[in-house]
């Protein structure tokens, strides 16, 4: 079936499409090139709306063990925010912590089709994919932890060759399902459970002796080797301290030209200036990010209101439970090879911290120049719910909105940002490429997904252009997905309420010796067999749960 969308004002930046009006065409679930001489046999009149691919949140707390902890924890959330879709849709609950269910329709009345959860334990990942199993519409992926785990600490310090590392990383991408390799807090989160309460870029971890320094670049040497699409994906060190921008600086200088992805950077761009000792250092590591090509950021912005943080860095979330909001929080080891610290958590305007921090990430957005370095995120949940991205994008869009915000907030914040003078204001074809195209291009997917071009799956967003912003990105005109009707005008499809979108994965080469090691290790520090460990391909697909898609990688294997 050959189907015509006509006249729509297309941003595809992978394409280099600003805003022409043309027509766009989907046949078997791919956008195609016009038939010379056929018939569409479905004409859909799109005239006046903008269109752009599928968003793509590639930095969303969606599944796994952390997750459901936090949900137990907002126990209040779920009794009091219960959505009904239609009929054929399954009810949900929540903003800040999600169902599954929920997840993926208020995903899709945003427009978004993809999102991937960057925090995965490979012990934990058999839960952590069933879970996003459940999860409709959305195709997703998930990040595999590495930089604590005592397998990786331990060949580190006995010297086990860059080879060895390699094929480790290699082996816990296959094995766990995983698209990328993340760092939470390198080295940290076993160094807390040595006694430690702070770990610094070269303070060498208290049992294995390794440096946060020394990990970051060990992972990025085997992911560059390997051919891993995406760099490593990195949570660094001082979450949350005032002066970890110096900490930032000195990371981005310490890969001397890797590539390095820096996550919910907002939370790493704090100064101590100021007669409260808490400043931005927006500027400074802006300025470094647009002097560095091998760098790449996603915020993490933080939006008032109630939320809750779950995070990986234990030595963190200890660090601030005395701020939980409501005062309850939950810290934790898992499978000895992780930690994890979950707490309520209200971002007040009047708050002098929270605004500044606010402040920040803005400030961020707005100065780092090149929009293919810098995504769309808030930590979901941890700087706000994903829910609350068409009031950020509006925040990016609108100058004098956005000011108008700032005054209304403390003095001190304004007089310690330099927010106000910004006078940046982003456009259609930015917002295209920090939600779709720049994901897509970073997490290897970009030949299917994140563009309108010939090829590529028939994921696509049409929204009504409304100079209110944040109108527009809060009710898309219509949602496709491979072609298929998922939403139209902000209603759930019932049709389309049980697809099930695929799983993402890469699996570079790697010499399969490695599993005597990695297999004495298991049996002797875990108890279990190696088998027991490795998630099936049948695991990911049974029961109707979607399908797999492995992306190509181009290292030395």
């Amino acid at each position: 079936m050959l189907t015509k969308l006509a006249g729509g004002r297309v941003f595809d930046p992978i394409n280099d499409v600003d805003g022409e009006v043309k027509d766009l065409f989907i046949e078997d679930g791919r956008f195609v090139e016009a038939h010379a001489g056929k018939t569409p046999d479905e004409v859909r009149d799109l005239s006046g709306k903008v269109l752009m691919a599928g968003g793509i949140d590639m930095h969303s707390h969606i599944g796994g063990g952390k997750f459901n902890i936090a949900r137990m924890l907002m126990a209040d959330e779920h009794r009091n925010q219960v959505f009904h879709e239609n009929g054929a849709c399954r009810c949900g609950s929540g903003e800040a912590t999600p169902s599954t269910f929920q997840t993926g329709y208020a995903y899709a009345k945003l427009g978004y089709t993809m999102a991937f959860e960057p925090a995965m334990l490979p012990a934990n990942a058999r839960q952590a994919h069933l879970e996003m199993g459940d999860i409709p519409i959305l195709d997703k992926g998930a990040y595999a932890l590495l930089g604590s785990d005592d397998l990786l600490l331990s060949m580190m310090r006995e010297e086990k060759g860059k080879d060895a590392i390699r094929d480790y990383v290699a082996w816990t991408l296959e094995t766990s399902q995983a698209l990328a390799i993340k760092v939470v807090n390198p080295g940290g989160i076993s160094a807390f459970k040595w006694g430690a309460r702070r770990l610094n870029l070269d303070e060498k971890n208290p049992y294995y002796e390794q440096t946060p320094r020394k990990i970051l670049t060990t992972l990025a040497d085997a992911l560059t080797e390997l051919g891993v699409p995406h760099p490593v994906h990195v949570h660094g060190c001082n979450l949350g301290v005032p002066g970890n921008d110096e900490t930032t600086l000195k990371t981005i200088e310490g890969m001397e030209g890797r590539r390095i992805h820096l996550t919910h950077l907002q939370f790493h761009s704090y100064g101590k200036e100021g007669k409260r000792g808490f400043s931005s250092g927006a500027a400074a590591i802006a300025e470094a990010v647009n002097k560095n090509k091998n760098v790449s950021i996603d915020v993490g912005q933080v939006m008032f209101g109630q939320t809750v943080t779950a995070s990986g860095d234990t030595m963190s979330q200890v660090r601030t439970s005395r701020f939980a909001d409501p005062k309850k929080w939950v810290a934790m080891d898992i499978e000895c090879d992780a930690g994890c610290g979950v707490l309520p958590f209200r971002y007040k305007e009047k708050n002098f911290v929270h605004a500044l921090q606010w402040a920040i990430g803005l400030e961020l957005f707005l100065m780092i120049e090149d929009p293919w370095q810098i995504f769309l995120t808030t930590d979901h949940p941890n700087g706000a719910p994903f829910t609350t991205y068409p009031h950020l994008i509006r925040l990016l869009m609108d100058r004098d909105f956005r000011n108008d915000r700032l005054r209304a907030l403390p003095k001190a914040t304004r007089e310690m940002s330099n927010l106000e003078s910004l006078t940046r204001e982003y456009t259609l074809a930015e917002i295209a490429t920090i939600t779709r195209a720049g994901p897509a291009r970073i997490l290897g997917l970009d030949k299917e997904h994140g563009h309108l071009g010939a090829g590529a799956r028939a994921d696509l967003t049409a929204y009504r252009d409304d100079p209110d912003r944040e109108a527009m990105f809060n009710e898309p005109e219509l949602v496709l997905k491979a072609g298929r009707r998922v939403v139209e005008k902000g209603v759930i499809d019932p049709e389309a309420a049980g697809i099930v979108g695929a799983t993402h994965v890469v699996r570079p080469g790697y010499d399969r010796l490695i599993e005597r090691h990695i297999g004495r290790f298991v049996e002797d520090f875990r108890g279990m067999r190696l088998g027991t460990v490795k998630l099936s391909d049948a695991e990911i697909e049974a029961d109707g749960k979607g399908s797999l898609v492995c992306h190509a990688c181009g290292g030395v294997h």
